[in-house]
């Protein structure tokens, strides 16, 4: 099925549907030009046929906390070794989830030798803010972590909560980590002070991470994240409480901590980040491309040199898909899941 949507910038751009029938997709990534494995957050790994749109699970990862926002969550092909997959999930460990980084081999078709590589300090009595995206550079593994609807999680380094963090490959912490041998600080965190990071990039041509992160009402965040550096969560936000218009934190801006490049109010509801680095689409090398639950697009950013956001477009907004996960190929191409179960391809 195509379907023609228009822009506001009178670009056409057509969504593609590459398959339906998935169940509350919540990651994908890209084995080989005709194969993803997607998660489905009850905890199921669907291999999909792009050829023909069939899919059909290989895994049920056991003790997921299926529950509220948690469940299987993202998941990424290795760059580092042949066949290995990353993912996380919330880990059921007595009742409460647990946001959890594993590794599987994919081998024939089929996936085998499932093992958690950390499970992190980040339960909480409340079924929120588990983040989590997954991102590489070139030889280390960055996950994100929400708050865990603790506010006072995101400036608690004693928790991985409300935190990026960072390991080698097989699980380890890295020896120029940030925070390494402070016993006030988990030596896995990267950075801290996030409330909900649902999207995360390493973009390997500027050496620069990024991410996107929930607000309250209002105030969503795309942030450049810099080593052992503090988010604000929830000392500083651009967004208000949820029973009222009041402010939350103490200001918008603080100093000492670091300031987001882009915030979005009202809130869009970012549930995944890519910066795009292709020849398929021009128009989009070097911007980053976030999907929108709550407003359902994709949200295209376009930064200067300087990686400051100075434009903004909004594509596929007739689709009135919740966009979940966008996934880059190789070639170029651009796949995303919606919340519907639907895969799409972007085309023009």
């Amino acid at each position: 099925m195509l379907t023609t949507l228009t822009t506001n910038n009178a670009y056409a751009w057509q969504a593609k549907k590459m398959a339906d029938g998935l169940t509350l997709p919540w990651g994908v990534t890209y084995i080989n030009e005709s194969t993803l494995l997607i998660t489905e957050r009850g905890g199921a790994i669907k291999q999909l046929n792009l050829k023909t749109g069939q899919h059909q699970t290989l895994f049920q990862v056991p003790n997921v906390s299926a529950k509220g926002q948690g469940g299987l969550l993202d998941i990424a092909k290795s760059p580092f070794a042949e066949n290995a997959v990353y993912f996380t999930y919330s880990k059921d460990i007595n009742g409460q989830g647990a946001t959890t980084l594993a590794s599987a081999k994919y081998e024939n078709g089929k996936l085998n030798h499932w093992q958690d590589i950390l499970v992190t300090q980040s339960r909480s009595d409340t079924g929120r803010h588990f983040g989590s995206r997954i991102t590489f550079d070139n030889n280390s593994v960055y996950f994100s972590i929400g708050d865990r609807g603790v506010r006072d999680n995101g400036q608690n380094t004693q928790t991985h909560a409300g935190s990026i963090l960072r390991l080698t490959p097989p699980g380890q912490v890295p020896s120029d980590n940030p925070f390494l041998n402070n016993n006030k600080v988990r030596n896995e965190i990267w950075s801290y002070g996030h409330r909900n990071p649902q999207g995360l990039f390493f973009d390997s041509q500027t050496n620069q991470l990024w991410s996107i992160e929930h607000g309250p009402r209002g105030g969503d965040e795309i942030n450049l994240i810099k080593k052992g550096a503090n988010y604000g969560w929830p000392i500083t936000s651009h967004g208000k409480e949820y029973w009222g218009p009041i402010s939350v934190g103490e200001a918008k801006e603080k100093q000492g901590i670091e300031s987001p490049v882009k915030v979005y109010v009202p809130s869009i509801a970012p549930g995944s980040l890519v910066l795009y680095r292709g020849d398929k689409f021009p128009e989009l090398n070097g911007k980053l491309l976030a999907g929108a639950l709550k407003l359902m697009h994709i949200n295209v950013v376009t930064l200067n040199q300087a990686g400051e956001a100075v434009d903004e477009q909004r594509l596929l907004g007739d689709l009135n898909e919740r966009i979940r996960d966008i996934e880059t190929s190789p070639a170029g191409d651009i796949y995303f899941v919606t919340d519907s179960g639907n895969l799409y391809q972007l085309t023009r």
